[in-house]
């Protein structure tokens, strides 16, 4: 089976001798994604205040494969060790996007957290995508859950 490819391209103020997106491990299911700052905040980096969020850019585009999305999600140790996560997890890239990749991160940590130019500070997975069909109905089909929401299966 061939692999499907998300082309990359910088963007014009990206540094280009960062790393581009890539797996550390052979069985990563994520790429990690860089901080790639302007060139007035690469010194200085941005600092998220807790409860503070920020776009941070990555310095590419991409032109992911149509049938596919490019999901964008946390990185563990981030989260775990200082309670930086992304609001709107996973994001989602669409295949017909060709604007600069850039990643909202939220700190829900106590402590002000400093992210400098370079740092991992994402993960991006590919996953197909299928697209439904909508159809109209005056009623929907009976089940045993109904119209049950919110916790309405219970705690466990």
């Amino acid at each position: 089976m061939t692999a499907p490819v998300v082309t990359l391209a910088w963007t014009d103020d990206a540094d280009r001798d960062l790393p581009l997106p890539g797996y550390e491990t052979p069985g990563a299911a994520g790429a990690d994604l860089r901080a790639n700052f302007p060139p007035d905040l690469r010194d200085a980096g941005i600092t998220l205040a807790p409860g503070a969020r920020a776009l941070i850019p990555t310095g590419v585009r991409l032109a992911i494969p149509p049938g596919f999305e490019v999901q964008i999600r946390p990185r563990s140790g981030l989260a775990l060790k200082h309670g930086i996560t992304l609001p709107n997890t996973p994001g989602t890239i669409d295949s017909d996007y060709r604007g600069p990749l850039g990643v909202i991160l939220l700190n829900l940590g106590e402590a002000p957290f400093a992210i400098a130019h370079g740092d991992r500070i994402a993960q991006m997975v590919l996953a197909p995508v299928l697209q439904a069909g909508f159809a109209l109905a005056d009623t929907l089909d009976v089940t045993a859950r109904g119209a049950g929401g919110f916790g309405s299966t219970g705690r466990r």
